[in-house]
């Protein structure tokens, strides 16, 4: 192994796209968390429509993309659209790939959590004369989500670890970074046991911040 001199040297010299790269993950984990969650509420609601087909088309969306590996997608869009003359950029690729992803798992844990739910409360809305859309608005999601914020953490904590795959379609997030730092002096051992911690530090928060949430949230006890 290396010594350390040689790998803190070049740390020190990589530092500023080393930072650059860890910006790029952090606002591509925040929007596609963000984009994930509102369109995972969009699909959970259609999961509750009274339409059979729409039922039918939601719940196949939900399957289809929950099955799909996401790396596959990823590069179904960025290598397989350019044969179609449908040409996005690394950025583009991710958010829209991660989102359709994201958006069905979120769906699931809110559709988890609904099945839950005690219905009385809403066949007593229904009863009065709530509309569909109020019910699930004032009724139904508030619930759901105070539900489902660990599943809902889970999915963020998820979706931080699993942008470090798009260095694959070539966007230059942090990983991409460490690995172009470990291929600068060959101590793959700690460049990735570095990364590991940054990856760990950013969970950890996450955690925090979540447990915070869960206990704001929470139903005091009788």
């Amino acid at each position: 192994m290396g010594s350390w001199g040689t790998f803190e040297r070049d740390l020190l010299e990589q530092m500023p796209l080393i930072l650059a790269g860890l910006v790029n993950t952090l606002q591509l984990a925040a929007i596609i968390s963000v984009t994930g969650f509102f369109l995972g509420i969009f699909v959970f609601y259609l999961t509750l429509s009274k339409n059979s087909l729409i039922r039918n088309a939601t719940n196949a969306y939900i399957s289809f993309f929950i099955g799909m590996p996401l790396i596959v997608l990823l590069f179904l869009m960025y290598y397989g659209l350019p044969q179609w003359d449908v040409r996005l950029n690394p950025f583009t690729v991710a958010v829209i790939g991660f989102t359709l992803n994201v958006a069905a798992y979120n769906a699931a844990y809110l559709k988890t959590a609904f099945n839950g739910l005690d219905f009385s409360q809403i066949e007593a809305a229904t009863a009065q004369g709530f509309k569909s859309s109020q019910i699930f608005r004032l009724i139904t999601l508030p619930q759901v989500l105070r539900n489902s914020v660990p599943a809902l953490t889970n999915q963020v904590i998820g979706n931080l670890k699993d942008s470090s795959i798009v260095f694959l379609i070539q966007y230059t997030e942090f990983f991409a970074r460490m690995q172009q730092l470990a291929s600068t002096n060959f101590q793959f051992f700690k460049a990735y046991l570095l990364t590991a911690l940054v990856y760990l530090l950013l969970v950890s928060v996450i955690v925090l911040v979540a447990r915070n949430i869960e206990k704001r949230l929470a139903i005091p006890s009788a």
